[in-house]
């Protein structure tokens, strides 16, 4: 395997790894925030509130995009599997 062939893989990967964890990563990002500046405007310091709103949005973004994010996935390591002939040869 050669080292552009190697770091082509590679980036395939991390590309992957985007599009399945930016969509979560992003989610419970935008809902922190909001959370985060109820919670200054109320005066309410209760870190418990804002973990269970992130979790919730966690839990309906999965239900939401769940089977498009595994799809992607199951679509990358299929194609990985087929490729494995040319990786080694």
């Amino acid at each position: 395997m050669s080292p552009e062939l190697a770091l082509t893989e590679l980036r395939r990967g991390l590309e992957v790894a985007l599009w399945v964890g930016g969509p979560l990563l992003a989610t419970v990002l935008v809902v922190g925030v909001i959370v985060g500046v109820v919670q200054a405007a109320t005066q309410i310091n209760e870190p418990t509130i804002a973990f269970v709103a992130k979790a919730a949005a966690l839990t309906a973004a999965l239900f939401a995009l769940g089977a498009l994010l595994l799809g992607y996935l199951v679509d990358y390591t299929i194609t990985l599997f087929r490729s494995i002939p040319h990786l080694i040869g």
